[in-house]
């Protein structure tokens, strides 16, 4: 759950590591003769764009798509090195400047939402973490996303804001792969983000700081400029700028951009 002072519900969403949205196979083909998007997408859009690839599909029948979830700095490079792909949803700026100045991206890049951080602990919080500083004990096992990881960048510009400084146990390459270390109480506390914490449907609890502020990151989306579906990789994302998409991601608990 999420905590400031006082407790909220948690909505129930699916956890999806990697998405393929009726279709597992390879290639720009599926079903009867069918097409296939492939969406590279931040892991921390793994629960709203795998729903919102559903509605897609029903929307466009023979249509399936595909998802890469996973850190976007690693998906940028990926792009960058020539991965087959249609659309790019990053989780911050720098990750889709990456893609931009290789000149992978077909026009502009939107901001379609945003979305800040919150301290994970397990249920019941053992540890008894209250405030970003506690993240500084010696007795606490702290996880973060690598510096490179738009999640890990956002977290070091919150913990400098505070003037914390936190020597982590490990530094994953998502966010998911924190959440879920917080999850099996291999952590007694994690920066992630809100929208994680409400994914995991009461499998951990949340704690709001003041200094997220300081970090909130945007996410930009954009079709790529080799997309093997150039028609519906414009399709999807304004699919994803539509109200429909704006009300998914709001239910997830991203904020508006």
């Amino acid at each position: 759950m999420l905590r400031s002072v006082s407790a909220v519900a948690l909505a129930a969403l699916p956890m999806v590591a990697l998405a393929g949205c009726g279709d597992t196979g390879d290639g720009a083909s599926g079903g009867s003769g069918g097409k296939t998007l492939t969406v590279f997408a931040a892991a921390s859009l793994t629960e709203t764009f795998t729903r919102l690839g559903k509605d897609f599909e029903g929307a466009h029948p023979g249509v399936k798509v595909r998802f890469n979830f996973g850190g976007s700095s690693t998906l940028a490079r990926q792009i960058t090195q020539g991965a087959p792909a249609d659309v790019f949803a990053a989780a911050s700026g720098a990750t889709m400047k990456t893609v931009a100045d290789a000149g992978d991206a077909s026009g502009r890049p939107t901001v379609f939402a945003r979305n800040r951080l919150v301290i994970a602990v397990p249920k019941g919080d053992p540890a008894r973490v209250r405030t970003l500083a506690d993240l500084a004990s010696p007795r606490l096992k702290v996880v973060l996303c690598a510096e490179q990881v738009p999640c890990g960048a956002a977290a070091g510009q919150a913990l400098a804001a505070a003037r914390v400084t936190v020597r982590p146990v490990s530094q994953e390459q998502d966010v998911k792969a924190v959440l879920t270390k917080v999850r099996l109480g291999e952590a007694d506390a994690g920066l992630v983000y809100r929208t994680d914490v409400r994914a995991a449907a009461g499998q951990v609890e949340g704690i709001e700081f003041p200094e997220s502020a300081k970090a909130v990151n945007a996410y930009p989306i954009v079709a790529l400029a080799k997309a093997p579906q150039p028609s519906l990789a414009g399709e999807f994302v304004r699919y994803v700028l539509s109200q429909p998409g704006k009300a998914a991601l709001s239910e997830a608990g991203f904020e508006s951009p």
